[in-house]
């Protein structure tokens, strides 16, 4: 049997250098803490608890010599500045490229447009750029854009892991309801990449494989993708969830992840097909 598995499964950047802040931080001050979890994965969460990471729900809950850690989802505005108000000690971990959708969304309010975010309601990343202007819609899907009523002028982006898909039938909607209306294409590049990989090891695989927590949209995203195109697909989350079932007369498997879903998570998985099949070829780096 062949595996291949997607060049770019796994942590983006962003997650990547958020998760090791949160470790150095740790060990510099002994705690760190967070509004939230860093990433929606429960290993990865557990594993920075044991180095001193510290979930809490609000900014009261934290000692005044201990540092806060703003996720790489993005922070709401008035977390901010409620923060710089304590004069608290902020270890900011925003991915660069959520960072440049709250400029993009700045940039579209200030040319007068109403702002529209695609988007899943109430994530983190979400709340985050909601923040940044004045009465912004949100629209996770296209029952909810053909909803929204007429508007002159407006500046539309979208959640850094979205589907194309799911964007540009929310856009083609938009169209016939907005005079003016301006689209940044604010998928991040990783998410793109991903994307076009599980689409295209969905296709050549008899058997695919999603890692990631079902907190994870973005992994829960990539199953649907997959599933789209080839029925015997399936999200996990660790190797235990394998069913042997799944691999019956299969001759390949194709393995993807997603971005906050930990290299060793990924690995385990590969050693457990690789040991179920004593005909397996050495895994195929795909992409």
């Amino acid at each position: 049997m062949k595996i291949f598995v997607a060049k770019d499964a796994g942590y983006c950047f962003g997650v990547r250098d958020a998760v090791n802040l949160a470790h150095t931080t740790a060990e510099e001050y002994g705690n760190v803490y967070m509004l939230g979890d860093i990433v929606h994965n429960e290993n990865v969460v557990e594993k920075l608890k044991k180095v001193g990471t510290k979930v809490v729900q609000n900014l009261e809950e934290i000692p005044a010599d201990k540092p806060v850690l703003l996720r790489a989802h993005g922070t709401a505005t008035d977390v901010w500045q409620k923060a710089k108000e304590k004069n608290m000690k902020i270890i900011d971990a925003t991915c660069p490229l959520v960072q440049e959708i709250h400029d993009e969304v700045s940039k579209l309010e200030k040319e007068g447009r109403r702002i529209i975010i695609i988007g899943d309601h109430g994530h983190d990343e979400v709340v985050g750029i909601a923040s940044q202007v004045v009465d912004p819609i949100v629209i996770a899907n296209p029952a909810e854009a053909k909803e929204i009523r007429k508007i002159k002028k407006a500046g539309i982006v979208s959640q850094s892991t979205q589907t194309i898909e799911n964007v540009q039938e929310i856009i083609n909607i938009l169209m016939t309801k907005i005079f003016d209306l301006r689209f940044v294409n604010t998928i991040c590049f990783p998410t793109k990449r991903n994307q076009n990989q599980i689409k295209e090891l969905a296709d050549l695989c008899d058997v695919m494989l999603i890692i990631g927590s079902f907190t994870s949209a973005n992994s829960k995203r990539l199953a649907q993708l997959s599933k789209v195109r080839n029925s015997n697909s399936h999200q996990i989350t660790c190797a235990k969830d394998i069913d042997l079932d799944w691999f019956t007369n299969a001759e390949s498997v194709g393995i993807s992840a997603g971005a906050s879903t930990p290299d060793n998570l990924i690995e385990e998985v590969v050693v457990f097909v690789t040991h179920r099949d004593q005909e397996v070829e050495k895994e195929t780096v795909y992409g």
